[in-house]
């Protein structure tokens, strides 16, 4: 039977994937695809289980309308949309535009996302729009625009991690979070190339390092400037680069030189030699990389932290030159794109600043509005939240669940309740859609077309394999319905490729240009990269011969550590980190309902030294109780010599007393507005306790 070359719907390496239909034509199977570059035919267990989310046995099939009884019952589809079209009138009528909030999501299409923002601006007239890749990779994006001037997350294809001479990965475990990008790893050694990790738990990846350095969470930028210092102690500086091609560097040196290896082994526990040797192995070889991921990244200094690595880079001359450079890689399967074409709070498509007059102008000129009824700026993805049944007095959600994925999510659930209306479409019914008035049943990536851009910036094609259940419909078909509904005739086609071409004019002349861009393009060269206007070829590597800035350097920007928002105290004297195990995906949404994956990874864990667990009378698999300013969580300890004695662990996958959200920190970084997930002050006890 024909198979559909088609990707997985999970992380942003976007794996290729062949996709077979049963005879019965209601199911597909999973084949692997070696002609894609970025996987050559590897996919993780979530990527070869994921046509079990489109069985009508856990998703859902049609739409529910909360009644008078609070039950959510079956409805129709006009029935559905007359409600949300209701809701949402009704809530701008009352209160205003700005009453009425959308919020979006890092696993949208671009087109989905294109026409998200359009709608909120358009439509609404709202300014309360964001996404929950504010929550993912948005200290790095606002790295990369401080110091180079464009956020792309790797300006460089996957392809070149082997043929560099280092690699700093910081705070990633791609083992379990993108198991098919470690072959880039394993290729770097086997190249003869030396991987260091930074990560406070010897994870799969760290396992895997020449060199593991473990720092106490919270503690990154003492430890980049640490380093930074030492280059600049032990002349390992490009001073020819750094004349030539940038700009700050006075000021960015003088704040490393008052961060000695001494000052830095105290804060951060990594011992003096380890951070030489770091410094010898990262400076030996011609080329080097710096890649960072959450770790670093969701923090309250994050944009900090980040700017830290890119000022070591750009130091050593480890940037705008072949195999060299700083990355982030991306978490969310479009997280790329999912911050490029409109659905953050200050963003216009083609990665334009909503504050810019010309962006503006352009933008309208697509959509056929005058530029000044477009509103300016909005609040970010927890301000938003947490504004919920206040200012906030509705919101419309899209392929999101902040119940379980946002920090001090007990909070954030009761401002969900709070809303006088609430409309979720998603592929299941989260634990935040079943606090909906209204949920809206959509289709999945297997069941409908449309473009995604991987952590490298390669914009690649998802193809349709099967018709959704009767009763699913799509989040433009949804879109399109609302915006009838509200009054807006026109603008907002379900047909995807049409979104697309739209998408096209409206990035055109922006910093994310995808005006060259057609899906036909797309098909023939197994994704394009951006940014490519019309006509040229595309861009796999940036800043060769410019940054850019508007003078074509690269900027460094002065920092200085701080500590994380909150410390460990007498009350509460460990500290919690969190992350990904490899089964499970972000809120566990769909992965929870895959029983392969559930049978590899059951449910959430503590994980904590043998002497704290000693020092507590723990023993392996007894309940615990994690306790933080914010709330409680109970699950198994899992006891392990292969995680700092003051810090604990948990998966942030799963709902219920076992929700490590509820124990996180909201204390946002200044610049990107990133709350501070990975780090925060807590006590554990046996849960009986």
């Amino acid at each position: 039977m024909h198979t559909t070359a088609t990707h997985c719907p999970y992380c942003a390496l976007q794996c290729g994937m062949n996709l077979r239909p049963a005879p019965d034509g209601r199911a597909v199977t999973v084949e692997e695809r070696t002609d894609f570059p970025v996987n050559r035919g590897a996919l993780c267990g979530k990527g070869r289980t994921a046509p079990a989310v489109l069985s009508s046995r856990v998703r859902l099939t049609q739409p529910l309308i909360r009644t008078h009884a609070g039950r959510l019952e079956p409805a129709t589809w006009e029935e559905a949309l007359d409600a949300v079209a209701a809701g949402l009138a009704r809530t701008r009528r009352d209160h205003g535009p700005d009453a009425v909030g959308v919020f979006g999501g890092g696993g949208l299409t671009n087109e989905k996302a294109y026409a998200l923002g359009k709608f909120a601006r358009v439509v609404l007239g709202t300014s309360q729009i964001d996404y929950n890749g504010r929550f993912c990779m948005s200290s790095a994006a606002a790295a990369h625009q401080r110091a180079f001037g464009l956020d792309r997350g790797l300006p460089f294809p996957l392809e070149d991690i082997p043929r560099t001479g280092c690699v700093i990965l910081v705070g990633s475990n791609p083992a379990e979070t993108m198991p098919p990008a470690l072959r880039y790893l394993t290729e770097l050694k086997e190249n003869g190339g030396t991987l260091i990790v930074v990560d406070p738990r010897r994870t799969r990846t760290a396992e895997h390092a020449d060199l593991h350095l473990a720092p106490r969470p919270g503690t990154d930028l003492a430890l980049a400037l640490g380093l930074l210092h030492l280059v600049v102690a032990e002349g390992r500086t490009d001073e020819a680069f750094i004349e030539a091609r940038t700009t700050g560097w006075p000021e960015a040196r003088a704040a490393a030189m008052a961060h000695w290896p001494e000052l830095v082994e105290r804060i951060t526990g990594v011992p003096v030699p380890a951070l030489r040797e770091a410094v010898r192995l990262f400076c030996a070889p011609g080329s080097a990389m710096v890649l960072t991921a959450r770790g670093p990244e969701q923090q309250s200094k994050g944009t900090d932290t980040v700017g830290a690595w890119i000022n070591l880079c750009l130091a050593t001359g480890r940037a705008g030159r072949p195999h060299s450079g700083y990355g982030c890689l991306t978490g969310q399967g479009n997280g790329q794109g999912g911050r490029e074409h409109g659905q953050k709070a200050d963003q216009l498509p083609g990665y334009r600043k909503l504050t810019d007059p010309a962006a503006r102008a352009h933008v309208a000129g697509v959509w056929g509005v005058d530029p000044d009824s477009l509103p300016g700026p909005g609040r970010s993805a927890y301000e938003l939240l947490d504004a919920l049944g206040g200012e906030v007095r509705a919101l419309l959600l899209m392929g999101s669940n902040p119940v379980v994925s946002a920090p001090r999510a007990a909070h954030i659930e009761s401002r969900i309740r709070s809303l006088d209306f609430l409309a979720v479409a998603d592929v299941v019914l989260s634990e935040t859609a079943a606090l909906a008035d209204v949920v809206l049943p959509v289709t999945q990536w297997a069941e409908e077309s449309g473009t995604t851009t991987n952590l490298e910036g390669r914009v690649i094609l998802r193809r349709r394999a099967l018709s959704p259940p009767p009763g699913v419909r799509g989040d433009l078909d949804v879109l399109h319905g609302l915006a009838h509904r509200l009054g807006v005739e026109k603008g907002f086609p379900a047909d995807p490729e049409e979104v697309f071409e739209e998408l096209r004019r409206a990035s055109a002349g922006g910093p994310a240009d995808y005006s060259g861009i057609s899906w036909r393009r797309i098909a023939d060269e197994d994704g394009v990269f951006w940014p490519c206007p019309e006509g040229e070829a595309g861009t796999p590597r940036l800043f060769l011969d410019r940054f850019a800035t508007d003078d074509g350097r690269a900027r460094f920007v002065p920092v200085s550590h701080r500590d994380a928002a909150e410390l460990p105290d007498a009350d509460y004297p460990i500290l919690l980190t969190t992350g990904r195990v490899v089964a499970q995906y972000q809120s566990g949404a769909q992965t929870r309902r895959v029983d392969e994956l559930n049978a590899a990874a059951p449910g959430p864990f503590v994980e904590l030294h043998p002497r704290l667990a000693a020092r507590l009378g723990v023993t392996e698999g007894r309940p615990l109780a994690v306790v933080s300013r914010r709330g409680r969580a109970v699950a198994p300890a899992r006891i392990t010599d292969a995680i700092r004695a003051d810090t604990v662990f948990m998966p942030f996958h799963w709902p219920g007393e076992g929700r490590a959200n509820t124990l996180t920190n909201p204390a946002l970084d200044p610049v990107s507005r990133m709350p501070e997930f990975k780090i925060c002050a807590v006590r554990v006890e046996p849960a009986e306790a």
